[in-house]
């Protein structure tokens, strides 16, 4: 008997994004230590993600020892992937943003979901996963 994993095609698009990021623009990053959105950077800073908070309303401030930035257009290094906190009604122009700055990486957190900005997203040649947790993903697929 086997014990190899068998994944379905959702997981293995989870997986190939994992192993193909490195640059993670935290999007609504909060330096409150309760917050999920705090959580998770952690979490990825842990894992060796190097990860840039966004948040205009914390500009100039730091978040674990990281300069948190307006926008993503601020940041000045390439960006492999947006991990998106933000509520879904902003979806579409995070994806515009993301197309823009040539990221080929967007992921919405539990909750986040917007049909039009999947499908911009698509249309952009943009690997988008929805509604779903990097801090939940990774251990339950053992990454």
């Amino acid at each position: 008997m086997s014990t190899e994993l068998i994944y379905d095609l959702e997981d293995q698009k989870v997986i190939e994004t994992l192993k193909n990021v490195r640059t993670i623009a935290l999007i609504g990053a909060s330096s409150k230590p309760d917050r999920a959105s705090y959580k998770v950077m952690a979490f990825l800073i842990n894992r060796g993600y190097q990860v840039f908070p966004v948040n205009p309303l914390l500009e100039g401030t730091t978040i674990m020892n990281r300069e948190v930035y307006s926008c993503i257009s601020d940041i000045p290094s390439s960006i492999d992937m947006l991990d998106v906190f933000r509520q879904s009604k902003y979806l579409y122009d995070i994806v515009v943003e993301a197309k823009q700055a040539n990221i080929t990486y967007v992921w919405t957190q539990l909750g986040v979901i917007d049909v039009k900005a999947e499908l911009l997203a698509l249309e952009s040649d943009i690997t988008m996963i929805v509604n779903r947790c990097p801090a939940i993903e990774m251990p339950r697929l053992n990454l």
